[in-house]
């Protein structure tokens, strides 16, 4: 039943039948017949009520089974009890695709539950495909069908396909939308989705040429792993934005670690629309700012942008707002400078951002802008004209609008004002060029081009190439692990090892004497932590000690890390110590510390983490998170985000470290995770990474000096 095939009623069907209709106007049923009538579909039309009769023109008939050919998808409006046999009724007729528009399902509580489980079991039984129950339908604007109960007319018909869980929100911006100069190709309501669910509409949506670009409203996603999928082969043919809500409404689950304890399910979300190539809007309208840029622009080829305009406050505003979301003033060349000079009067500031002064003309900012998008050193160009004395905002619109047209290069206008610009924005929308009131939205815009053309030349990236890693042996280790607990600290060690990622050595001591004994083959001084599987933060307890320098420190503290532990957990197994030589810059270089981790997220999968480490990452939160396996861009951009990844080059005092066997280690710690999904959780806090070329014994130059690994349950 999941087949792209099964969906094609949905998306083109030969006939409609309206089961439920009502010759009552006040009625919802009456406004589905009317809205499927005015509409223009070509297919069709049928009609279902007990009492017969006829509607809007067309023949209403008692039953299902009494419809004629050709008919290939219901819409069902009836009361919830009466939904399963009118589904049976559909399984009969042959009709292989239905709509549930009515409500009282799950959302209702546990018997709308097994009301809804009922209707999927005889879709199922019928090899019958269900959108909804508790959704308005679905529209196709170009077909065109209006399946929706919904307020008429239809949207206009456009380039943006909008899916969205919720109906309501199909409604309001299915107004909203009239107003904008932009309209949909596609419009879906889910509702529950008993059945199909915002995966499966995305490849016959993006297949439809009249769609240019695919937004989501999201209240969460059914199957996880399979929507990254699908939506990263979407995204190499159109932009997907999608709205995820609830961030703030889940709780927090208990970790055994610090990655465990940051990679909440809002991260999971940004990881994974990271991974699919899916921009993440904030906000409604973003989501839609952003899919008019996309759908009316081409992409940008980096991150300079330039900004024209003839005032100086909104241009100094623009700037801060193009850097705020991670886009440059472009840096003019000199002919270009002086090409704006003979275009300009003397008082004009002719460095980006470009004031051409309250006095600037059509004529002005046509040349002016010309000029700008010529400059090989511009990606983009942003324009602002409060309404200009000298002339009118038509008046402008009118002379940059054919300049834009032709440019290759994304350029979005900001048109300040309401009354006096009405024309201007209408010129705008006509031409298909993205007009934003202030700075702010339209920077976001350009940022979101920026992102959009980044994730393209990044969505056919394989994950790293790693050599030297022994599958098998990995697979050996974990093989009669007790599940639900943590491996041994002598066994993570030996995974870590089996992936390529160097370890530094621990040895188990359980008592006082092999303490020392063992603290003396080591070497001095050392390391000393508690043994325990049910302390994941040592040092929480007291129970670790740094520089041990001597047989009679190793003995003291032995006890005194006992004792800690002890008292601070009375019900701790407690092994003992974990002895380890302590790096130093006497026996080996020092290094940079940062955390390396991966949690496995119940619906996305390993979420691989990287940032700064120690006993404060929960409150520093100096991390970034991607989804495993990791591309090299991805675990580039990793250590770019975070200010432990980019020190890796050196800051101030602090010498360079092996950024590349940061990379390496980064890369083979969400390789395993990847290969082995029964390990919940894994941390290296610290990851040492040393400086170049200076690994231990000629080795990679990241060691990993405290690992914690927690099996699934």
């Amino acid at each position: 039943m999941n087949s792209s095939d099964s969906l094609t009623p949905f998306f083109n069907p030969r006939g409609v039948v309206v089961i439920g209709v009502s010759h009552d106007p006040t009625k919802l049923g009456y406004g589905l017949a009317r809205n499927l009538v005015q509409s223009g579909y070509q297919g069709a039309v049928h009609f279902v009520n007990p009492k017969g009769n006829t509607l809007l023109g067309f023949p209403v008939y008692p039953r299902v089974g009494a419809v004629p050919d050709p008919v290939d998808l219901a819409v069902l409006l009836v009361p919830p009890p009466a939904v399963p046999d009118s589904l049976r009724e559909c399984g009969e007729r042959g009709i292989r695709a239905a709509i549930i528009a009515t409500g009282g399902f799950r959302e209702a509580g546990p018997e709308g539950a097994a009301l809804e489980d009922r209707c999927l079991e005889i879709a199922r039984e019928y090899g019958m495909r269900l959108v909804g129950p508790n959704c308005i339908g679905l529209m196709d604007t170009h077909l065109p069908l209006d399946t929706t109960f919904l307020q008429p007319p239809m949207p206009p018909a456009g380039s943006l396909a909008f899916i969205s869980h919720s109906g309501a929100i199909c409604a309001a911006i299915g107004d909203w939308i009239k107003g904008q100069g932009i309209g949909f190709s596609h419009l879906i309501s889910l509702g529950n989705q008993a059945d199909v669910n915002e995966t499966d509409v995305l490849a016959p949506v993006a297949a439809d040429p009249h769609t240019r670009v695919i937004t989501l409203y999201l209240e969460g996603i059914r199957d996880g792993r399979r929507f990254v999928e699908q939506a990263r082969q979407v995204s190499r043919l159109k932009p997907i934005v999608a709205l995820k809500v609830g961030r703030f409404e889940s709780g927090k689950r208990a970790a055994a670690s610090h990655t465990g304890a940051l990679a909440g399910q809002e991260t999971a979300f940004d990881a994974a629309f990271q991974k699919a190539g899916v921009l993440r809007a904030s906000t409604t309208e973003e989501m839609f700012q952003w899919a008019r840029a996309l759908a009316w622009c081409p992409p940008p080829q980096g991150r300079r942008a330039v900004v024209l305009t003839n005032a100086g406050g909104p241009g100094v505003t623009a700037a801060d707002a193009l850097e705020l979301n991670g886009l440059r003033l472009a840096d003019l060349r000199e002919d270009t400078v002086q090409a704006l000079r003979a275009l300009l009067p003397p008082a004009a500031s002719l460095h980006n951002p470009i004031d051409m002064l309250a006095s600037a003309s059509a004529e002005q900012y046509a040349a002016c802008l010309r000029t700008v998008l010529a400059d090989p050193g511009v990606d983009s160009a942003m324009i602002i004209f409060p309404p200009p004395p000298a002339s009118t905002a038509g008046t402008v619109a009118k002379a940059i609008i054919p300049v834009i047209q032709v440019a290759d290069k994304p350029v979005v206008v900001v048109v300040m004002g309401e009354r006096l610009i009405q024309e201007a924005v209408e010129l705008f929308r006509a031409a298909h060029v993205p007009d934003y009131r202030f700075p702010e939205p339209a920077a976001s815009a350009l940022a979101a081009l920026y992102r959009r053309a980044e994730s393209l030349r990044e969505l056919d990236e394989a994950p790293m190439l790693l050599q030297d890693v022994d599958q098998d042996a990995a697979r050996r280790l974990l093989e009669g692990q007790a599940k639900g607990e943590f491996l041994s600290q002598e066994i993570a060690n030996r995974l870590l090892k089996a992936y390529g990622i160097s370890t530094l050595e621990t040895v188990l001591a359980t008592s006082v004497e092999q303490a020392v004994e063992t603290a003396g083959q080591i070497g001095f001084p050392v390391v000393m932590k508690v043994a325990s599987p049910d302390i994941p933060h040592k040092s929480d307890v007291g129970g670790v000690l740094l520089n041990l320098a001597s047989p009679s420190e190793v003995a003291q503290g032995y006890q005194a890390v006992i004792q800690k532990a002890k008292a601070a957990r009375p019900e701790a197994r407690i092994e003992g110590v974990h002895l380890q030589r302590m790096l130093t810059a006497g026996s080996m270089p020092a290094g940079q510390d940062v955390i390396a981790g991966v949690v496995q997220d119940r619906q996305f999968g390993p979420v691989a983490m990287f940032g700064s480490g120690g006993v404060e990452v929960e409150g520093l939160k100096d991390v970034e998170f991607a989804l495993a396996p990791l591309t090299r861009p991805e675990a580039e951009r990793m250590l770019e985000k975070t200010w432990a990844g980019r020190k890796l080059k050196g800051f101030r005092s602090l010498p360079p470290a092996d950024r590349q066997a940061a990379l390496q280690a980064l890369g083979r710690l969400a390789q395993l995770a990847a290969d082995f999904p029964q390990l919940a959780e894994i941390e290296i806090n610290p990851l040492r990474v040393l400086p170049e070329g200076q690994g231990p014994r000629g080795g990679q130059g990241a060691v990993a000096i405290d690992v914690r690994i927690k099996l699934q349950n």
